[in-house]
Formats: structure tokens, C-alpha cells, sequence
């Protein structure tokens, strides 16, 4: 299984081949699931004792199994956040995997971690915040988000040791990712929700603090603000929320996973201000910064308060950190012990390419959002449900309910034609069910937004 043969290097032939043809490739087709029952009809029995061979392995993915995805880089993939890794980013993905580089320790790993590094500190220089800053690759906005809030909580812990029996309290807005609310219940935190899902501003935060109870309030900790709502794209009030912050004594963290890749734009990034002054930053670079899945990033104003919560000893950890193989250890910074270094693949393309590309890419989702508002606009059967916001733009159907959405769809989607899907949004005491589009692919063609608005004629 370990050993070099013809039937090893015949398949790396074909692996290789259609690595080539998938990169190379100008026209991409939607794919769609198939019942696990369906795909196990189509395939058989593929994990056996005596194994089905490569050859006819790779076959069945080829026929079936990469026909029952959808590709998230495909300019009609409008639904959630979609991707569109750099083709130079897929190639080095693949010698990422190739090299086998556990990415967690200097001593293993230092090659791999410079280059990690590299592409962090330029991400890093986007945030504006002060000298001294950094950060680590996770595996996504989930992860990075949990790595901040847990370095936030231990810190606080550490300031009193009153803290060290209590559960802590983080304040965001209905309009903050699921992630956030997800990460709460693994670090065992209570959430409080201000509600709204437009921006979250000063006087509301300060509004929902000012009624908590004496003992809520010597639990909270953390507000987490958002850089670019995942739904609609909105950014908070980043200026105001860190000064109550600051004035509250409150660790600051920014939701900027999607929305973080908009700070290379010169047409939006004064809407970030305030994102300087936080504690944290979450970004995912495997989404607004055309890196492949998987690739979240943590980024801290002092990486010295995450160290001391997740730094982790053991025996046969202590050779890490002798002298001899001194050097950045990303582990010590983030949840995760084990870890590739996913962080290359950016690295790679941000050499290829340079970041002036990185930018005009960033600008055209931008113009796409509102390209796609003009043409709603322009159309009779649609209309805005706001403006759009970065690159998310919401939108009805007028007459529609919400079933219709659902059935629009599928048909779409069964077609292969496009990928765009539905969302909720607030307005005063309910919730409209509406469409909604998120641009990250600079291929996306206006003709491509304006055949998928047709389809709701």
C-alpha cells in the first residue's frame, strides 16, 4: 500500500490529468444530489476487503460521485457564500497535500509556516490594526471564531479569580452568523441577542448592556460585532461598538469571515472603521479571498492573551518549544493541535499574482451586487428589498410565497442551470421569505444575473 509500483504511478498519471482538465477548464457544470440510496445503486460496494482497485475507484467518481456536487466556483453558484479559488490556489493545494507537512510546530513544519506567515502578514496589514498583531489559518469562520471567544473568556477568567467559577455572557445581533451561536454552546457561553438584523449600532448595544442584571453584567465579557452579515452583507457599527467596548471593558471581537476579503477594497473599506480597534478578527480567506476549502483565519491585536489560552503541554510537546526548534507555532494560537497548513495555498497565489489582483477581484463582486440591483430595478416582476450591501443583494418576487421560492429552487438547480436560494428576512415583527444573491466569482457575467431573474417571469 506504501510501496512504489506501475499501477501507482499510472494512477498519479490519471490523477494528475484530471487535476489538469478540472483546472483548465472553462465551463463547469452544476451538479445535484442524489440520494445516499441512488449513489449507492450507481456505485456498488467500494470499500471491500480486497479493494476495487484505483483505476476502476477513480471511475466511479468520475461517472457518478463528482456528477452528485455542486461546484461552488461555478459563476451561477449564487446561493450562501459561494467560492472561487484562484486556479494558481487549487494547484498549490495539491502540493499541499502532496508534501505532508504537519503544520502545527516550527521544528515540522517551518517551511510551510513562513509562507503561512507571509500571507498573514499582509492580511493582517488590511485590518489596520496596531504593531504587534497577528494571527493563525483555521479550518473556518466556526473555528476561528471559537479560538477568539475562548482566548476572550480565559482572559477574562484570568482578571479576577471570581470569574474562574462563572459561565460566561457574549452579546451580538440576530443578524451575527451561526457560527457565533454555535461556538457559544461548545465554549458552554449564554448568548444575548440584540434584535436586529440590520446594523448594529452604538446606542442599541449600550441599551441591551445597560438592562442586564448585576450578575449578567459581571458575566459578559465579549460583544462580537460583524463585518459583513452573511445574509445581507451589512456591517455593524464598528467605531461605536469599540468604544463601549473599550469603555465597558469588554473584549472586541469582529465577525468578518465573509465580509473580511472587502478591506482590499478601496470603494468600501472606510465602512470598516473601528475593525482597528478590536481584540479579534475572524476572516475566511476560502471565501472572499479565493483560497480553497477548507481556510478560516484567526488574526489577534495580542497574539500573547491567545497564547495563554490555548498554548497546550504535554511531554512529548516539550521538544517543540525547546531552543533548538524555537519558532511560530501556530497550535499555540488557535483550538486545533493538529493541523495542515492550509494557509499555503493563499500564500502561493498571492505570490503568483500580486495583490493588486486580489483587489480588482474584490471590486468586480462588488460591481456585480450592483449590477444586479440595477437590473432588479429595471424589471417589473422584481424588487429590491434593500440596497445591496457589498456583494449580497436581497430581492423579491412580488407575489410570491414562500413555497415558490422553494420550487424556483430546485427547478433551477435540477436544470443545472444556476444555484441561487432563499433566505429570511426581518421586517418589523415577521419575517419575509426573499431571494437573495452573494457574489464572489468576478466571472459571474451580468448576462448570468439577468437570465436568472428571467426565470422568475
Amino acid at each position: 500500500m506504501h510501496k512504489i509500483d506501475f499501477d501507482l504511478v499510472e494512477m498519479t498519471m490519471d490523477t494528475m490529468k484530471y487535476v489538469i482538465d478540472r483546472v483548465s477548464s472553462t465551463t463547469t457544470t452544476i451538479g445535484k444530489p442524489k440520494k445516499a440510496e441512488e449513489l449507492k445503486a450507481l456505485v456498488g460496494e467500494t470499500v471491500t476487503e480486497k479493494g476495487i482497485g484505483g483505476e476502476y475507484a477513480f471511475k466511479l467518481w468520475r461517472k457518478h460521485l463528482a456528477k452528485a456536487n455542486v461546484p461552488v466556483d461555478h459563476p451561477r453558484n449564487l446561493a450562501f457564500v459561494p467560492a472561487a479559488p484562484t486556479r494558481a490556489a487549487i494547484m498549490f493545494d495539491l502540493i499541499t497535500s502532496a508534501s505532508s507537512i504537519h503544520g502545527a510546530y516550527w521544528m515540522e513544519g517551518a517551511g510551510g509556516i513562513f509562507c503561512e506567515n507571509e500571507a498573514m502578514r499582509w492580511m493582517v496589514s488590511l485590518t489596520g490594526l496596531p504593531e504587534g498583531a497577528f494571527g493563525v489559518f483555521t479550518s473556518g469562520g466556526t473555528a476561528a471564531n471559537l479560538s477568539a471567544i475562548v482566548a476572550a473568556r480565559e482572559n477574562w477568567r484570568r482578571s479576577d479569580d471570581k470569574h474562574q467559577s462563572e459561565k460566561g455572557l457574549i452579546i451580538t445581533s440576530i443578524g451575527a452568523h451561526s457560527s457565533v451561536k454555535a461556538m457559544a454552546k461548545v465554549a458552554d457561553i449564554d448568548v444575548v441577542l440584540v434584535d436586529t438584523e440590520d446594523c448594529l449600532e452604538k446606542d442599541a448595544l449600550q441599551e441591551s448592556i445597560d438592562a442586564l442584571s448585576v450578575k449578567e453584567r459581571q458575566r459578559l465579557f465579549a460583544v462580537v460585532g460583524t463585518g459583513g452579515t452573511t445574509n445581507a452583507g451589512i456591517i455593524d457599527d464598528l467605531d461605536g461598538i469599540a468604544s463601549i467596548c473599550n469603555h465597558e471593558n469588554l473584549w472586541f471581537h469582529v465577525d468578518a469571515a465573509y465580509g473580511g476579503g472587502a478591506l482590499m477594497a478601496d470603494s468600501v473599506k472606510h465602512l470598516f472603521k473601528g475593525i482597528e480597534k478590536a481584540d479579534s478578527i475572524t476572516i475566511d480567506p476560502h471565501k472572499w479571498m479565493f483560497s480553497p476549502y477548507d481556510c478560516g483565519a484567526v488574526i489577534y491585536k495580542n497574539p500573547e492573551l491567545a497564547k495563554k489560552a490555548h498554548s497546550q503541554e504535554g511531554s512529548y510537546l516539550d521538544i517543540f518549544k525547546d531552543e533548538g526548534a524555537h519558532g511560530f507555532n501556530p497550535t499555540d494560537y488557535q483550538i486545533q493541535l493538529t493541523r495542515r497548513v492550509r494557509g499555503l495555498p493563499l500564500w502561493f497565489s498571492l505570490a503568483m499574482h500580486g495583490t493588486d489582483r486580489y483587489k480588482e477581484a474584490v471590486e468586480r463582486g462588488i460591481e456585480l451586487a450592483q449590477i444586479a440591483g440595477r437590473l432588479i430595478k429595471d424589471m417589473p416582476h422584481v424588487e429590491l428589498v434593500r440596497d445591496p450591501s457589498l456583494s449580497c443583494v436581497l430581492y423579491r418576487r412580488i407575489g410570491w410565497k414562500p413555497e415558490d421560492y422553494t420550487h424556483w429552487t430546485y427547478e433551477n438547480h435540477e436544470s443545472g442551470f444556476a444555484l441561487v436560494t432563499p433566505t429570511k428576512w426581518k421586517t418589523g415583527d415577521r419575517f419575509e421569505t426573499v431571494s437573495r444573491f452573494c457574489f464572489i466569482n468576478p466571472d459571474t457575467t451580468e448576462e448570468d444575473i439577468r437570465m436568472i431573474l428571467e426565470t422568475m417571469s
